[in-house]
């Protein structure tokens, strides 16, 4: 699992917690796995390409800010910043990075925004041979690796619902559907992923 402890306290529980079993159940050891990536940091930042604030921000991340459709900048496990607009992206690190007010700090006066989203969107991990055909069940991207390399991101939809998808690794996608949206988005993908289930029996 990409993170075992999904219940941090009595009064932290991440979206997807209540469905860790179910999602364990519909992993197939070695070629297809679901689990959640709990607690995560994600910060909203907009700001104009070309400007004082965007060059402020771009160095403050420590891996600058992506300028083209899909492109990420940094890595998965340490800080990543990914393009959702000319002026707008979500960065992304590990729990507790504190990376919101470094960033508002380096914004400053000039124009933009930056806002902590870490309750905002669920972060879901789907690893395995099998991952881009339980995506392509419903996922209208492109996913073929010409079209979809690693450390590539779009906003897509994913059972009929808005997804940041990203792929993290040759065999490795993040799915971030809103929290609000987190329970249908992880069950349709356990649903999806029953008929991989049964080729290993």
């Amino acid at each position: 699992m990409a993170n075992d402890t999904l219940i941090k306290n009595e009064t932290r529980v991440s979206p997807a917690a209540h469905l860790y079993q179910e999602m364990a159940d519909a992993s197939v050891p070695g070629a297809l796995s679901l689990s959640e990536v709990a607690f995560s940091t994600k910060v909203s930042v907009r700001c104009a390409p070309g400007s004082a604030g965007f060059d402020a921000v771009a160095t403050a991340t420590g891996v600058g800010l992506p300028q083209k459709v899909g492109e990420v900048r940094g890595e998965v496990d340490t800080v990543a910043v990914l393009w959702l607009g000319p002026d707008e992206f979500l960065v992304a690190a590990p729990e507790d990075a504190q990376l919101a007010a470094k960033l508002d700090q380096a914004l400053g006066e000039n124009p933009g925004q930056v806002v902590d989203l870490s309750a905002n969107r669920s972060v879901l991990e789907l690893t395995g041979a099998r991952a881009p055909l339980v995506l392509r069940k419903s996922c209208p991207a492109d996913l073929h690796p010409r079209a979809f390399a690693v450390n590539h991101a779009i906003t897509t939809s994913l059972a009929n619902i808005p997804v940041l998808l990203w792929r993290t690794g040759e065999e490795s996608w993040r799915i971030m559907p809103r929290a609000s949206f987190t329970e249908h988005t992880t069950r349709w993908l356990i649903d999806a992923m029953i008929e991989f289930r049964t080729e290993s029996i």
